[in-house]
């Protein structure tokens, strides 16, 4: 009797919500808005940081503890480092610089097959791609991109245990269960996701792609499923989530249409925006499905594309068209990965799936 009344309110909480997952989306939505605005009133550059990192660490995973928080900054030192060195020693040795990023991609993602570690694997691999990609041209300013990455993840931190101040869970949830892998697996996750990230720069390098973020993220947000069956579902509901977060902004802009400069109302509709896609992340249980890349479709337009002189129409048309072709790409690369790692005994896990 006691277990049922404790757990008859949060049945009606939120339809399709717990109070739990309610609260969640509430951090989530809440943490993405702030950041933006922050981002937007200081005047910072590399706006997409502020608005993606706090929908990263609240919506990727449901608390935040010490080991979290622990894991998120230190992910954050590593990346200054490795970028200032790969960068700064190697950027005229191309052929050694791509073999130290595969390096790099390999041990992040054998963090992530192993389990305890993922948050900072994960984490890890998508700062670092990004931030690798960018480093590389001329025109950016390294000191500055470094910078704003730091100062991003640590008032992402700041936000997040300000979310969860805010909107503290109704119950304590459940621990996650831990599984354990055959060596195998955790060797053919490493490869296929490490190979896969490296591909990935090297085609964003070679094609000069640097207004192409939102398809660089794709590629890397569909590895998380750490295999090639998991991604294909992954990249499918990304897409969908893509689609529908432009198709969003989109109906945001002939919303506000010369109203642009009116702080107040692209905050309103932002907020509701993340509202609406927090939710359907938090009914999804988790991971980068159609609500997360709805969730980092919109922090990604705003992030860039908002300004007076600036309409999201074009950003969300190319977003989408160059996010579809990057993960059909990707796919087709995990997939030939996937059938020579197959054939081979020590990453054989055929017949463990």
């Amino acid at each position: 009797m006691f277990i049922k009344a404790r757990r008859e309110p949060t049945a009606h909480a939120h339809p399709g919500l717990s109070e739990n997952g309610l609260r969640q989306c509430l951090r989530v939505a809440g943490g993405g808005t702030l950041g933006f605005v922050i981002s937007q009133v200081m005047g910072w550059n590399y706006g997409v940081f502020f608005t993606v990192f706090p929908m990263f660490l609240l919506g990727m995973v449901p608390i935040l503890n010490g080991s979290i928080i622990r894991q998120f900054l230190a992910n954050v030192s590593f990346n200054a480092l490795e970028v200032s060195l790969v960068v700064g020693l190697l950027k005229h040795m191309p052929v050694v610089m791509t073999l130290v990023v595969l390096c790099l991609f390999l041990l992040r993602f054998n963090l992530m097959a192993k389990g305890p570690l993922f948050l900072f694997g994960a984490n890890g691999v998508l700062t670092l791609s990004i931030l690798l990609h960018f480093a590389s041209y001329p025109s950016v300013d390294l000191s500055d991109l470094i910078t704003s990455n730091v100062v991003a993840s640590v008032l992402a931190v700041f936000i997040a245990m300000l979310m969860h101040t805010l909107f503290p869970d109704a119950e304590p949830r459940e621990p996650p269960p831990r599984g354990t892998k055959p060596p195998a697996q955790i060797r053919h996750e490493t490869l296929i996701g490490g190979i896969t990230a490296t591909l990935s720069f090297i085609v964003f390098q070679v094609f000069d792609l640097q207004g192409s973020l939102s398809a660089q993220m794709a590629t890397i947000l569909v590895l998380f499923a750490m295999g090639y069956a998991g991604a294909r579902v992954s990249a499918r509901k990304r897409a969908i989530g893509t689609l529908l977060g432009c198709n969003l902004a989109l109906v945001m802009q002939l919303l506000l249409y010369t109203q642009s400069n009116h702080f107040l109302l692209v905050i309103m509709l932002y907020w509701l925006g993340l509202m609406l896609f927090g939710r359907e992340h938090i009914k999804e249980g988790g991971g980068s499905g159609i609500g997360f890349g709805g969730l980092t479709t919109l922090g990604i337009l705003f992030g860039q594309s908002l300004g007076p002189s600036q309409d999201l129409v074009y950003s969300a048309l190319y977003r989408f068209s160059s996010m579809s072709v990057a993960l059909v790409a990707t796919l087709l690369v995990m997939a030939c990965l996937h059938a020579l790692l197959d054939s081979w005994a020590p990453t054989k896990i055929s017949a463990t799936n």
